[in-house]
């Protein structure tokens, strides 16, 4: 309608992938798209270059999904849905070319997806890559792992992951992860968007070497600035930390309202 004024939240992206200190190459892979609204984060798993082709191959092929099919914006049950089968043809994807390719064998790769709408997120994932949300000075893990030492915790043999990891259970043993398996399940979500909000994906190669109260702190101090230094910033304290993994991460952060003249 002439004249009419209308809203919408406003979006703003910021990504990194880093080697780290120790690896000598880097399995993990990014991919985000601000104007389609996707954000893709890998890690990937396999001898020799295998993991890099695994994490290489689902970010690519769930982003050429995400440009071929635009419907998913429409309605955030929808946008599930499609970053479920996006993420299922990965895992059907790499475990074919593993199965073709000898030097392949064995080849895997964690990912965690976001489909941004007007006001909601929707997402998947498999493995231990997570997807976190600050909202409100509060840092909340949205993903849960898909690993031994998380289940080991959900069935009450320990009561968090710090005394399971005490007793020595490794923090690195997936129990799903794409190309394992022919089929994998997928655990999906969605989650509301408010004013402030910002979302974190990555991959436990910054999870495993900077502690949450850190990643909340770098975060809430990003507010009134732009998401760049804080994603910098994230990189720069995993390697002082140690950078014993590949580094990636992807940044989303929920602005104002624009209001246009239609």
């Amino acid at each position: 309608m002439s004249g009419a004024l209308t809203t919408a939240l406003t979006f703003e992206y910021a990504w990194r992938t880093d080697r780290g200190r120790v690896r000598s190459g880097n399995e993990d892979a990014v991919a985000v798209d601000p104007e389609l609204g996707f954000l893709i984060v890998a890690d990937g798993i396999g001898g020799a270059q295998a993991g890099e082709v695994a994490s290489a191959l689902a970010t690519d092929l769930i982003a050429t999904r995400f440009r071929e099919q635009m419907a998913y914006r429409l309605h955030p049950d929808a946008a599930k849905g499609f970053v479920e089968t996006a993420i299922q043809d990965a895992n059907v994807a790499i475990w074919t070319l593993s199965k073709a390719e000898p030097d392949l064998s064995g080849m895997g790769t964690t990912v965690v997806v976001g489909a941004v709408g007007e006001d909601w997120l929707a997402f998947g994932y498999v493995g231990d890559s997570r997807l976190y949300r600050l909202r409100n000075g509060r840092l909340e893990q949205l993903s849960r792992d898909h690993s031994f030492i998380q289940e080991v915790v959900d069935q009450g043999f320990f009561s968090t992951r710090e005394d399971a990891r005490r007793y020595g259970i490794g923090a690195n043993i997936l129990t799903r992860a794409l190309g394992s398996s022919p089929k994998v399940k997928v655990s999906c979500g969605v989650s509301d968007l408010a004013l402030g909000d910002i979302f974190l994906f990555c991959t436990d190669g910054l999870t495993g070497m900077v502690p949450e109260d850190w990643l909340c702190q770098v975060l809430t101090a990003s507010f009134g600035n732009d998401l760049e230094p804080a994603a910098e910033a994230l990189v720069r304290l995993a390697n002082e930390r140690g950078g014993n993994d590949n580094i990636t991460l992807a940044l989303l952060r929920v602005g104002a309202p624009s209001l246009d003249g239609a």
